[in-house]
């Protein structure tokens, strides 16, 4: 009597995997006969949502007109739109600071503000603390206390530092530990960014001119 091959054939094992891949197949497939039409309706769906609406930002002193959808925020039009990268986009959720701008002179994460309702308002962005020919102190003072490393986290210090000085232009070290605060630096330069803060403080005191940063 002869032997049965087929028999004697080893067997796959099963596998979870497997399984959910067959149930998945087999769902499509049910689906596909239950609806013929589904798949040609599947192709041609367009995504619903709010139109672009033309928008004008203030942005250095300057009024910038782009169109964007009402959900951007204003770091991605900055970036996308406006060709003003400095503010970096790194954790994009408003918890590393890459992104800090100042907005109506207070110190905001761009990332968390939308494009749309930045409209009427004064944006600062890092470019504009080199503008007219004029540099903020602070720019100096962060290379000459090596406050920079990899450079991601460096504009949003730049700029949360300028805004800090603003609101108090003769700081102590704990005071500039503390109003830096919300701004990361993977790179760990927090003592170099804390003295560039107090050395520009020390040049603004001194009559350093900040004319065309300032005022942007």
């Amino acid at each position: 009597m002869p032997l049965n091959t087929q028999d004697n054939k080893p067997k796959k094992p099963f596998s979870r995997r497997g399984f959910m891949q067959g149930v998945g197949a087999g769902a499509g497939a049910v689906g596909i006969l239950a609806n013929p039409e589904s798949a040609e309706a599947q192709s041609t769906v367009k995504a619903a949502g709010p139109a672009a609406v033309p928008v004008t930002l203030n942005v250095n002193g300057k009024p910038l007109k782009t169109t964007i959808e009402p959900r951007e925020t204003l770091l991605d039009t900055l970036r996308n739109k406006l060709d003003h990268t400095g503010a970096k986009r790194v954790c994009d959720r408003g918890t590393c600071g890459a992104c800090t701008v100042i907005v109506d002179s207070k110190v905001q994460y761009a990332c968390t503000i939308l494009a749309i309702d930045a409209q009427g308002r004064q944006i600062q962005t890092i470019e504009s603390l080199t503008a007219n020919g004029k540099v903020h102190p602070i720019v100096p003072a962060f290379v000459n206390n090596d406050a920079q490393q990899c450079g991601y986290c460096t504009p949003g210090f730049v700029m949360a530092a300028k805004g800090f000085l603003d609101r108090n232009p003769n700081p102590t070290y704990d005071q500039v530990k503390e109003g830096l605060g919300g701004n990361l630096c993977r790179c760990g330069t927090y003592v170099g960014v804390r003295k560039a803060v107090l050395e520009a403080a020390k040049a603004l005191r001194s009559g350093a001119s900040t004319k065309g940063a300032s005022n942007a």
